[in-house]
């Protein structure tokens, strides 16, 4: 059973930084039980993090995943793990035929978040179009899956068996990550598309095959132009909603958390033209690190949004995760602020608006 939130509900989005203790667990082949004590200790201190910063949906900061698009790998075997030529990070790289792994990784995360947080849930997913862009490679991969999009239609089968464990659980919130969808609000990006329109179309279709048939789950997309490049000091790419409203409105799931504190993103008109059926999580902290906000300002970036959406529509969250990628490094008690931040500016909000 899911639990009733409040009005201008404070969320997390995905990925908090991770301690040295939790990468050096992350990093071991073979757990014993003290390693399994100690993640689980780590989780329940990442819970109450956010609690006590006064979230009311909460995650487990995706700690026990080496990376969250590489969190694939635990539900399907064919994937190689490598560093990439181009920067020299890790790169998880599909090189064999997907075969399935027992299913259970990401509903194991999702039902101890829900055994011990006393707030609302979250559990994320990498979108399969994503997955695509990013663990494809024409080289590397060519003997398994010549196509790129063969690829990505095999990653929708593992994605729908952890929902189908999700299903029933009593998570309040599924999300599915695709900033690889909005990207295509860049002309940079969609030049580089003989048809950017058709690629937009096939990235909605997969996921709405990887959602088709569940039922009682609140299903979400997060879209994000890269606010996460912004961490990792990366280019954060440009353009409104608008080129892809038409897919966005194809989505068949219920909420949409949206990037909202950069140029561009903060498109109101293009809120104003989304499903009214959608709920909107306004990504409305800037996951930038050394950038400070205030409850006040927060606020305000919500009350601009409230011209076009409906407040019982509404909830606040970051733009995107806070440490995209295994190579982000920054600093938790920064996390710890911006989240109360946001669940100060909650308040200000229910105070001003119930």
């Amino acid at each position: 059973m899911t639990r009733a939130l409040p009005l201008f509900p404070a969320s997390i989005v995905g990925s908090i930084p991770r301690p040295l203790m939790v990468r050096e667990l992350i990093e071991k082949r073979l757990w014993d039980a003290a390693d399994t004590a100690t993640m689980d200790a780590a989780i329940r201190f990442v819970v109450a993090m956010q609690e006590r910063a006064g979230l009311d949906v909460v995650n487990d900061g995706e700690w026990r995943r080496r990376s969250y698009i590489g969190v694939i790998a635990e539900l399907a075997h064919g994937f190689t793990l490598e560093i990439n030529p181009a920067d020299g990070r890790p790169w998880t790289v599909v090189t064999e035929k997907l075969t399935p792994k027992p299913a259970g990784f990401i509903a194991g995360e999702a039902a101890f978040v829900k055994k011990i947080a006393t707030v609302a849930t979250k559990v994320t997913l990498p979108a399969p179009a994503l997955l695509g862009e990013r663990l494809w490679d024409a080289e590397r991969s060519k003997k398994a899956y010549p196509r790129r999009d063969d690829f990505v239609r095999a990653c929708v089968a593992p994605l729908r068996a952890e929902i189908a464990l999700l299903q029933g659980m009593g998570v309040d919130i599924v999300q599915i990550d695709d900033p690889h969808l909005c990207l295509f609000v860049d002309p940079d990006v969609r030049g580089r598309y003989d048809d950017p329109d058709r690629a937009a179309d096939f990235a909605v279709e997969m996921i709405n095959e990887t959602v088709a048939g569940f039922f009682d789950i609140k299903f979400a997309v997060h879209l994000c132009r890269r606010a996460g490049a912004r961490v990792r000091g990366e280019k954060h790419h440009a353009g409104t909603y608008g080129p892809i409203l038409a897919q966005l409105n194809r989505l068949r799931v219920q909420h949409l958390t949206m990037e909202f504190t950069a140029a561009g993103a903060d498109d109101l008109e293009s809120l104003g033209r989304l499903r009214e059926d959608f709920e909107i999580g306004l990504g409305v902290v800037d996951v930038t690190p050394g950038a400070p906000e205030a409850a006040p300002i927060i606020a305000s970036r919500v009350e601009r949004a409230l011209s076009r959406v409906d407040k019982d529509r509404i909830t606040l969250n970051p733009d995107c995760g806070f440490a995209p990628g295994s190579a982000a490094k920054v600093d938790t008690d920064e996390v710890y602020l911006k989240l109360r931040a946001e669940a100060d500016a909650a308040s200000l909000l229910r105070a001003k608006y119930a």
